[in-house]
């Protein structure tokens, strides 16, 4: 009977895999299928010449060079306000707090985490209206407001991942250092945070992730159908997720829903982009933290 059950749950796992593989494939193949006749220079950077456009010489109009350059710099804002505070956090609940503490920081951290975006949203607009009205009429929804409301978005999952992977190191490694006659400091900064990079750097990309592809935050917040490159953090900015999201729903033609199809496939390899940048720096720092002289 038990080798039966354990048949049964090997197949469901195999088949339960299978299905997931298979519709991240069958979405892939239908997006490249649909957008990627559409991708092209035209697309990203309309009838401005590429190097211009790049070098910031011209404006780009009908095209997505804007959005990319909205969007990078959103998801390097997003990322920078939220992984600071959320690594912080994750240390102290991991090595510092006490039961009690962790119990209670962990029941708001759920809370944030289940806020719908859209709420998010709500309160990036009411900071900006905050801001407008005691302290300078001429901070309005920016790319600011957009970053700080996507940090609070992405802090859960850095703080979870960050907290997680310090907590499921092995004792041994916990303690070699402390036995040596390393503080408690040396130890997290020394040996535990760099034995642990690879499930920090898994919350990063998740925040990544989130930043990249959420609409409901950032259409309450700053983005705008053409702004074009953003001028400086109080500056209103385009994005990849609010092109898709009007190119799709007001769609003049079917040349401008592939124009959808070929921004979605480019948001891909943005984020692709940044996935990378996030692993290479993670090596970097394994290696100066755990193998410098």
């Amino acid at each position: 009977m038990n080798r039966i059950t354990e048949c049964l749950i090997v197949a469901a796992s195999w088949f339960c895999g299978i299905v997931l593989a298979g519709s991240i494939f069958c979405i892939l193949g239908y997006l490249f299928f649909k957008g990627a006749a559409a991708v092209s220079l035209s697309l990203i950077f309309g009838k401005t010449n590429p190097i211009d456009a790049i070098l910031l010489r011209k404006q780009v109009f009908n095209g997505i060079f804007p959005a990319i350059a909205g969007t990078f710099s959103l998801v390097v804002l997003s990322v920078a306000l939220a992984v600071p505070a959320g690594l912080a956090s994750g240390i102290y609940l991991a090595e510092y707090a006490s039961d009690r503490i962790k119990k209670i920081l962990s029941l708001f951290f759920d809370i944030l985490a289940g806020i719908p975006s859209i709420v998010i949203g709500l309160f990036g607009f009411s900071l900006a209206v905050f801001l407008h009205k005691n302290y300078s009429d001429r901070i309005y929804p920016c790319l600011l407001i957009s970053g700080i409301s996507l940090a609070f978005l992405v802090l859960p999952y850095i703080i979870r991942t960050t907290q997680v992977a310090l907590e499921s190191l092995p004792k041994e490694t916990r303690l070699t250092a402390l036995a040596l006659g390393a503080t408690k400091l040396q130890n997290i900064f020394y040996v535990l945070i760099p034995q642990s990079l690879s499930g920090i750097v898994s919350g990063v990309i998740l925040a990544v992730g989130r930043c990249a592809e959420d609409t409901a935050v950032i259409m309450l917040t700053g983005v705008v159908a053409s702004a074009g490159i953003p001028k400086s953090l109080f500056s209103h900015y385009e994005a990849l997720p609010f092109y898709i999201f009007y190119i799709s729903s007001q769609y003049a033609d079917t040349q401008e829903l592939l124009n959808g199809y070929g921004a979605s496939i480019i948001l891909l390899f943005l984020c692709a982009f940044l996935f990378l940048i996030a692993f290479a720096i993670q090596k970097r720092l394994c290696y100066q933290m755990l193998y410098r002289a």
